[in-house]
């Protein structure tokens, strides 16, 4: 693992709506089969690990991160951006007042049983 820390963060503006001010404070570069793990300040855990393939960008949806109190959102921007979001449960009202503000939309909600079977029954035919 190599990791590159900026020093002044590069900052930068996203957003559709809302204008926010991202910090880039560094890189990570990961050699397969390694792992990093971010925190919450109350200690929840996301973790990226690299594959000779690609990357498992998450925890499975269904398991770790919704034991972790994470709700994983499917969000689409007004152009047409796909995101995968990550929020916190106890979070959900701020995540819905910026998707919101920001001209998103919450397509599914990924860990959710239905969803999932729906998912399932539309692309996996018996």
């Amino acid at each position: 693992m190599e990791i590159k820390i900026k020093e002044p963060a590069r900052k930068f503006q996203v957003g559709s709506n809302i204008k926010v001010t991202l910090k880039d404070c560094g890189s990570i570069k990961l050699n397969p089969d390694e792992q990093v793990t971010f925190f919450t300040n109350d200690g929840k855990e996301y973790d990226v690990t690299r594959k000779e393939w690609g990357y498992y960008a998450t925890p499975s949806i269904n398991g770790r991160l919704k034991k972790a109190n994470f709700k994983t959102a499917l969000v689409i921007n007004k152009k047409k951006q796909i995101f995968i979001m990550l929020v916190e449960k106890d979070k959900i009202d701020i995540f819905l007042k910026y998707i919101k503000e920001d001209y998103q939309t919450v397509l599914c909600w990924l860990e959710i049983d239905e969803n999932i079977d729906c998912l399932m029954k539309n692309y996996f035919h018996s």
